[in-house]
């Protein structure tokens, strides 16, 4: 089922998209073209993990994050960034392009929804926890990335650097590690990978901050993007698309 929320007439709607369709709530049916698109729920916490695709690592010239240095002995882990709230934006949103900046490129990547609290579960039964998945778009500008040891905020952290959507797809994806990633800009095709490829899966991943930290129903987690960034700019429109899960397309403006 994909779920997703809208504004049409004037009224905020709960909506299913079925076959081309919205329906909102009362069955009645609306052109996805003609609506506002909002964020398909309330995110909680959204807790980003860099570099889970080693093709993606070796594009930039780094090292698997959690890689220990030859000769040392210990348990490698995922790395971790925080996702803040302020940029997140629903399908269609503008995305603002800072005035100045040399290199910013999209992200696709498929994000995970929490459905119940989650405290020290393990792999095997992580994603029993799961409500449902979406896309996101985990925008970047490489000009503020200059410490990779410290946590890009101003570079991922900007307002409307978070497209989410459009829906949140509940008890359709069987496996989430088979799953296809592409990304378009203006219609080409710039980025494709596998969720089979990741660093550490969905249920590791789930395991792993869990362990430390309360996941709560609508945390989102981000799991990585694979290789193929590449440059976008004022004028351009991306459209992300993870299988099973729709489209997710933003327009790109200069900030005023």
């Amino acid at each position: 089922m994909k779920l997703c929320r809208f504004l049409a007439k004037g009224r905020l709607h709960h909506g299913v998209y079925r076959e081309g369709v919205l329906l909102d709530e009362a069955g009645e049916a609306h052109d996805p073209e003609g609506v506002t698109w909002l964020l398909p729920f309330t995110p909680g916490k959204v807790i980003g993990v860099a570099l889970n695709y080693a093709d993606h690592a070796e594009e930039l010239g780094l090292s698997r994050p959690g890689a220990l240095p030859e000769g040392q002995t210990g348990i490698a882990e995922p790395a971790l960034f925080w996702k803040p709230n302020n940029s997140l934006l629903p399908h269609k949103g503008v995305v603002r392009y800072p005035k100045g900046a040399e290199y910013m490129h999209y992200e696709v990547e498929l994000a995970v929804v929490v459905g119940r609290p989650m405290r020290r579960v393990k792999a095997k039964e992580a994603l029993d926890y799961v409500l449902g998945y979406t896309i996101a778009n985990d925008l970047v500008v490489r000009d503020y990335v200059s410490n990779t040891f410290r946590p890009p905020i101003r570079a991922k952290g900007r307002d409307t650097f978070g497209p989410l959507g459009p829906f949140l797809v509940v008890g359709e994806v069987e496996d989430p590690q088979n799953l296809t990633l592409r990304a378009y800009v203006n219609g080409e095709l710039r980025q494709e990978g596998h969720t089979s490829r990741m660093l550490y899966s969905v249920a590791e991943l789930l395991e792993y901050i869990s362990e430390f930290m309360t996941l709560e129903p609508y945390d989102v987690i981000l799991t990585g993007t694979p290789k193929g960034i590449s440059r976008v700019l004022p004028g351009d429109v991306m459209r992300l698309e993870v299988q099973g899960l729709g489209a997710l397309e933003n327009p790109i403006e200069e900030e005023a």
